[in-house]
């Protein structure tokens, strides 16, 4: 019985390499600049360019006959991408150029049109810091609502944000603020905005694990409240006192000539 186990389990182990082989020898691959990772992931950045490579494997001389109207197909995102008739034979390739924010996560496959269940993917992780510089002059009047808003949007992921008023960590419940955060943008507001509590250089900063610090200014005056006039009803109530004072002028025109006609006579 030992002996059979013994026999058996090299001859498993070829059959499983024989079948690996098999694949490889009939599958397609992707070469890729820059190079992918192995788990099939190719790190790059905005504005930067990638070249994608899809070869056939290798074939015996039977299924290269047999495949020789076969061509190569592209999939982003499971969408089929354009080819000319050239790039599509024997070899085939797609330049993403530049890389742009959509480009994230985009998965790129390749496949021969006779055989689509063998295929090669990639995928691409494309990194980018926060938009997140300079400073706003913020003018907000007294009694009114304040809100101010920082766009962290950034891969890697910002995991946390610092708000401070004039150098200081911004006290949440003193200046009774709010603070909010979906992952995109950061949000402080408040409500009643008083001169003495909010009036300062506000500044929220985030730090990146691959970009480092980043951060911009607000500087917010609060000003004193003015008395707002309802603008349509205003000029509604003008136009109607206009009309009626046209007429009041006719009218009395009117009886005017009337009287020194009958004086005439």
């Amino acid at each position: 019985m030992k002996m059979k186990l013994i026999f058996r389990l090299p001859l498993f182990l070829l059959l499983l390499l024989l079948l690996q082989c098999a694949e490889q020898m009939s599958g397609v691959t992707i070469e890729s600049d820059p190079a992918v990772s192995r788990d099939g992931v190719i790190q790059t950045e905005l504005e930067k360019v990638v070249s994608l490579l899809c070869l056939p494997g290798n074939r015996s001389e039977a299924e290269a006959e047999a495949e020789a109207e076969a061509e190569l197909v592209w999939l982003r995102n499971d969408q089929l991408v354009r080819l000319t008739e050239e790039n599509r034979k024997d070899q085939s390739r797609v330049c993403v150029t530049p890389v742009i924010y959509d480009d994230n996560g985009a998965n790129f496959t390749c496949f021969l049109s006779g055989n689509d269940t063998v295929r090669a993917s990639v995928v691409l992780n494309v990194t980018f810091p926060p938009q997140l510089s300079g400073s706003e002059q913020v003018l907000v009047e007294d009694m009114d609502d304040l809100v101010l808003r920082c766009d962290i949007w950034a891969n890697p992921a910002i995991s946390s944000v610092l708000w401070t008023l004039n150098g200081t960590a911004v006290d949440l419940t003193a200046g009774r603020f709010t603070r909010t955060n979906d992952g995109f943008s950061s949000w402080l507001s408040t409500s009643g905005v008083k001169r003495s509590l909010h009036e300062g250089t506000y500044q929220c900063t985030v730090v990146s694990s691959m970009y480092g610090e980043h951060s911009k200014s607000f500087h917010v005056t609060v000003t004193e409240k003015t008395i707002k006039f309802p603008l349509m009803p205003m000029i509604a109530g003008l136009v109607v006192v206009c009309l009626t004072t046209i007429l009041a002028v006719l009218s009395r025109w009117h009886k005017i000539v009337k009287c020194v006609k009958s004086c005439r006579k």
